[in-house]
């Protein structure tokens, strides 16, 4: 079956002097980009999830605490929440093969919980394409790449986290996410393996 790459929310609302900027967000979004023109041809299914929030209720704060609550970040139909630019000229003008945006009405942090424009979920897009295998990668680590690997590994997915195509919010919470990823059957791996 073929394997799908997955970047979770590579967007620059999560870069540096972005809303919600996590430190190295934005090398991290030109690495993705040179690993999408290099390696593009390995997948069967190139698929983008963005934080595309409207109005996500009590996720967002004026007082955040950084756990449930959060500082306003990738407003729906803004610059910030788009793909970052470097990542969208390496797509082309083809684009993803599957886009999803998440948690318009309420906090959503797995690219699983998102629908592309017809509304249909992302598992059952990967299902229809016949995927069994996801490579992560993205922003933050942390955050919403764990979330959404530990949703594809829950979904019987066979997972891969692509360890230098993402970053966390600390490394301390990078390595809870690694560790997560790994007792729940997923695989680490790097762009040199």
């Amino acid at each position: 079956m073929p394997r799908a790459l997955l970047l979770v929310d590579v967007q620059p609302t999560f870069c540096e002097d972005g809303d919600l900027p996590v430190p190295g967000g934005n090398e991290i979004a030109f690495r993705i980009a040179e690993y999408v023109l290099s390696r593009r041809g390995e997948y069967g299914l190139l698929i983008t999830s963005q934080d595309w929030h409207i109005d996500p209720a009590d996720h967002f704060s004026d007082e955040p605490d950084f756990v449930d609550t959060w500082p306003p970040h990738g407003l729906a139909g803004t610059a910030n929440a788009e793909i970052h630019p470097a990542v969208t000229a390496a797509l082309g003008e083809t684009g993803s093969d599957i886009a999803v945006k998440k948690g318009q009405h309420a906090a959503a942090y797995s690219a699983f919980e998102g629908t592309d424009e017809q509304g249909r979920p992302l598992g059952v897009l990967l299902t229809e394409a016949g995927i069994d295998m996801l490579d992560v990668c993205g922003i933050a680590e942390s955050h919403c790449v764990r979330a959404s690997a530990l949703d594809a590994l829950r979904a019987g997915l066979g997972v891969r986290l692509i360890t230098d195509l993402t970053v966390p919010v600390t490394p301390e919470s990078g390595a809870a996410a690694r560790e997560a990823i790994g007792a729940a059957g997923g695989h680490l791996i790097t762009t040199g393996a």
